[in-house]
C-alpha cells in the first residue's frame, strides 16, 4: 500500500472521526432544547393548575393565562388575592408532583401593603426548606401574585437526557479507540519501514568489509604473493583495517540492542576531557582544531563510552560535509568552556548542516537525514542516538544548533568532577 493511499485513508479516517463527535454533539444539543422547552411547558401548565385551584379557593373568575415567564427558570403568577404561604406550597409540591418535575425550587409572595416580597423559601427535592437564596425582584403589572423561579432547571434537563449521554460517552469510547488504534497502525508501519531501512542499510554496510576481506584474502592466497613483501603488507593492512570496521559496526548494534534491555553499564572514573579531546584531535588530523577555555575539564564518566560519543561526532562532522567542487575542505572544533559551574564541550563542523524538520527526529534510532534515493552517506543510523542514550545515561543535556549549509553544533553540558562526590 503506497504512501499517499495510506495518507488519504488516515484523512478520511480523520474526517470521519470529527463527523461522528460533530453529529452527535448537533443531537445532543437539539435534546438538550427539546428537554428544556418541555420543562418551561410543563412548569407553565403546573403553575397554571395552581392558579386556577387558589382562585377556585377564593372564588375568583381568573383570566385565561396568569402564568407570565420572565426568563428559562423564572416565573410571575396572577393570584387575583392574598393566598396563605403554606398553602401555596403545598399546591406547587402537588402540581409539580402530578407533573414529574422533580426539581428544586424558590418563590415568594408580594405583599402590595408593604410593596415587597415578604415571604420566601428555598424548597429542594427532599423536601427541605431553607430560607430564600436569593432577592427575587418586583412585578409591576399585578397586585397579588407570587413569583418562583427553579435554580436547577439546566441541570434537571441535562437529567433528562441520560440516554443520549450514555450514547455519547460510547460514541467519545468509540471514536478514542479507533484513533488509538489507527496510531498504533500507523506507528507498526512507520516501525516496518524503520526497520526496512535499517536491513537495507546494515546490508549494504556489512557487504563492503566483507567483498574487501574475501578480495584481500584471496590474493593473499595466492603463491607468488610471498614474493612481493610490498604487495603483502598493503593486503594485510587492508585486511586488518577492515576486520576492524566490521568489528566496530557489529559492536554498535550489540551495544545498542544490549542497552535497550538492560540499559548502559557505566564504569564511571575521573577522565579528563581535554587529555581526551587533544588525544582524539592528533589522531584524526589537521581538520580537527581545539578551543579549550575551560580551566578544569575533569568528568565523572564511562572513559569507553566517552571516547565513542566524541568519535561518533566527529566521525558525522567528516562525513556530512559539502561536496560542491568550491566547497571548504571539512573543518571540525572542539571547543570546551565553564557554564554555571560546568562543563560545556562541543562538537562543531562547518558541513551541509540539518534543515529545521529534521532537527527533533535526528537522535531517533535508526533515523537518517533523507537525501533521496541516493545515500552516498554511510551508516545505520544510530550514531547520534547511541550519543544520546550514553549522554540521557551519565545524566548530562545535550543540544543541538544547526544551520542548513552553514553546519551543525553539538553541545553537552556535564557537572565537573568532584573528589568529595565521587563514591
Amino acid at each position: 500500500m503506497s504512501r499517499r493511499l495510506i495518507r488519504i485513508l488516515v484523512i478520511l479516517s480523520v474526517l470521519s472521526m470529527i463527523g461522528i463527535l460533530a453529529v452527535q454533539a448537533v443531537w445532543v444539543r437539539k435534546a438538550y432544547a427539546l428537554r428544556d422547552r418541555q420543562f418551561r411547558q410543563s412548569a407553565f401548565i403546573a403553575l397554571q393548575e395552581v392558579a386556577d385551584e387558589v382562585a377556585r379557593m377564593n372564588r375568583i373568575t381568573q383570566t385565561k393565562y396568569d402564568v407570565t415567564q420572565l426568563s428559562a427558570d423564572y416565573f410571575i403568577v396572577n393570584t387575583e388575592a392574598p393566598i396563605d404561604p403554606v398553602t401555596l406550597e403545598h399546591l406547587i409540591q402537588v402540581s409539580m408532583r402530578k407533573h414529574i418535575l422533580i426539581t428544586d425550587f424558590e418563590y415568594g409572595i408580594y405583599n402590595c401593603e408593604s410593596d415587597r416580597m415578604v415571604y420566601g423559601a428555598y424548597v429542594g427535592t427532599s423536601a427541605a426548606r431553607m430560607p430564600v437564596r436569593s432577592t427575587l425582584p418586583k412585578f409591576d403589572r399585578f397586585t397579588y401574585y407570587f413569583v418562583i423561579r427553579f435554580p436547577q432547571q439546566a441541570i434537571f434537563a441535562v437529567g433528562q437526557l441520560e440516554g443520549w449521554l450514555w450514547s455519547t460517552g460510547a460514541v467519545v469510547l468509540l471514536v478514542l479507540v479507533f484513533g488509538y488504534n489507527l496510531s498504533v497502525v500507523l506507528q507498526q508501519r512507520r516501525l516496518t519501514e524503520v526497520q526496512q531501512d535499517f536491513i537495507n542499510n546494515i546490508t549494504h554496510e556489512l557487504q563492503t568489509p566483507v567483498s574487501t576481506i574475501r578480495i584481500a584474502a584471496d590474493v593473499l592466497a595466492q603463491d607468488n604473493i610471498r614474493h612481493q613483501p610490498d604487495r603483502w603488507r598493503q593486503y594485510t593492512r587492508i585486511l586488518n583495517e577492515e576486520s576492524q570496521r566490521l568489528q566496530r559496526q557489529i559492536n554498535n548494534v550489540l551495544q545498542l540492542s544490549q542497552s535497550q534491555h538492560t540499559g548502559f553499564t557505566l564504569s564511571r572514573t575521573d577522565v579528563d576531557v581535554h587529555e581526551l579531546l587533544t588525544s582524539t584531535a592528533t589522531t584524526v588530523g589537521d581538520s580537527v582544531h581545539l578551543d579549550l577555555q575551560a580551566t578544569n575539564a575533569h568528568l565523572k564518566a564511562d572513559r569507553y563510552h566517552l571516547e565513542n560519543v566524541l568519535n561518533n561526532l566527529i566521525d558525522n562532522a567528516l562525513k556530512y560535509r559539502k561536496t560542491s567542487p568550491d566547497a571548504p575542505p571539512p573543518e571540525v572544533w572542539l571547543r570546551t568552556r565553564p557554564v554555571n559551574g560546568q562543563l560545556e564541550w562541543s562538537v562543531e563542523d562547518n558541513g551541509i548542516g540539518i534543515a529545521p524538520e529534521h532537527r527533533k527526529a535526528i537522535f531517533k534510532q535508526f533515523f537518517r537525514v533523507p537525501t533521496g534515493k541516493v545515500h552516498d552517506t554511510k551508516g545505520f543510523g544510530l550514531g547520534l542516538y547511541y550519543v544520546q542514550q550514553v549522554v540521557r545515561a551519565h545524566g548530562w543535556k545535550i543540544s543541538l544548533e544547526s544551520q542548513l549549509g552553514q553546519g551543525s553544533k553539538f553541545t553537552i553540558c556535564a557537572p565537573l568532577f568532584s573528589t568529595s562526590k565521587m563514591t
